[in-house]
C-alpha cells in the first residue's frame, strides 16, 4: 500500500493529469471551457427537442436540472472509460522506455474525467439556484453514489484499457455499447414513461440506471424513482452494488495479468 501511493507514484500521476489536460484541448481557441461548453450544448439540443417538442418530463419538477444532471453523469461514464480505453497505448513509448506501474496510465487519465465533473457538477448548482430547486437532507449521499459511479467506471475503463492493447477492434465495439447503453438507460426520458414493471427493473440492473436515478433524487426531486421503489425496498435492489464490485475486481485482475505483456503488445 505505501508503494502504491508514494511519493514518487504520486508525483507521476500528478504530471500525467496535467499532460492529459494540456494535450486534450492543445490547440482550441476555447480550451478547458469546452468541458463545459459539450454537455451544456447537448443538453440544450435535447431540452429542445424532448421538452419542448415531444413535451417529454412535464410532470417531473425542475426537468431542465433533472436533464442536465444525467446528460452530466453518463458524459462523465463516457469519458472515462473512452479515454482510458486508449490511454495504455497512447503512452506506449513512455511504457518501452521507463519502468513504471501500469496502473497510474488509467488512474491518470479517470482523475482528468473526474475533474471535469466536479467542473460540471458546478454548473448544475447554478442551475439549481436558478431554477429555486429545494436542496434536501438527501444530498448528503450524493457523494456515496459519486464514488461507487467512479469505481464502476473505472473497473470497465482497467478491463478496456488491457482489452485494446490486445484487440483494437475493442474500441468501434465500445462505441457502439455506449450509443446503445445511452438510449437504455432513462437519461433522456423518466423512467416512469416505462409501464412495464419487469422492463424497469431489468433496467435498474445497471448501475448507471441505479445512480443516475439515485443522484437525481438526492439532488434534484423526490420524484425520480428509484431502485428501492421499483423493488419495495427487496434484496435484488442491491444486485446493481454487486455488479459494481465485482466489475472492479474482475477489471482490476485482468489489466495486471495482461499488464505483464503491455511493453510487447504495444
Amino acid at each position: 500500500m505505501k508503494q502504491i501511493f508514494s511519493k514518487q507514484n504520486r508525483a507521476l500521476l500528478s504530471e500525467l493529469v496535467r499532460t492529459d489536460f494540456k494535450l486534450r484541448y492543445q490547440g482550441s481557441v476555447l480550451g478547458y471551457t469546452w468541458s463545459l461548453l459539450r454537455p451544456l450544448l447537448l443538453f440544450l439540443i435535447l431540452y429542445i427537442v424532448f421538452v419542448k417538442f415531444l413535451k417529454i418530463g412535464g410532470d417531473i419538477p425542475h426537468f431542465p436540472v433533472y436533464l442536465l444532471l444525467g446528460i452530466v453523469i453518463w458524459n462523465f461514464f463516457l469519458e472515462m472509460t473512452v479515454q482510458s480505453l486508449g490511454s495504455i497505448v497512447g503512452r506506449g513509448d513512455l511504457i518501452r522506455k521507463i519502468r513504471i506501474p501500469r496502473w497510474i496510465i488509467v488512474l491518470s487519465s479517470s482523475i482528468s474525467a473526474l475533474i471535469n465533473l466536479l467542473l460540471n457538477l458546478v454548473v448544475i448548482g447554478v442551475f439549481m439556484v436558478v431554477n429555486d430547486v429545494d436542496v434536501s437532507r438527501t444530498i448528503l449521499f450524493f457523494p456515496l453514489t459519486l464514488i461507487q459511479i467512479y469505481v464502476f467506471a473505472l473497473g470497465v475503463s482497467l478491463f478496456l484499457a488491457a482489452l485494446f492493447v490486445k484487440y483494437r477492434d475493442v474500441n468501434y465495439i465500445w462505441e457502439v455499447v455506449l450509443q446503445a447503453g445511452f438510449y437504455a438507460t432513462p437519461i433522456l426520458y423518466p423512467i416512469s414513461l416505462i409501464t412495464n414493471e419487469n422492463v424497469q427493473k431489468l433496467l435498474f440492473m445497471n448501475p448507471m440506471t441505479q445512480t443516475i436515478q439515485d443522484a437525481r433524487y438526492e439532488v434534484v426531486t423526490h420524484q425520480a424513482v428509484t431502485i428501492h421503489q421499483v423493488f419495495d425496498g427487496g434484496w435484488y435492489s442491491f444486485i446493481p452494488f454487486i455488479f459494481t464490485l465485482g466489475v472492479i475486481f474482475i477489471g482490476t485482475i485482468y489489466f495486471r495479468k495482461e499488464s505483464k505483456y503491455f511493453a510487447e503488445n504495444i
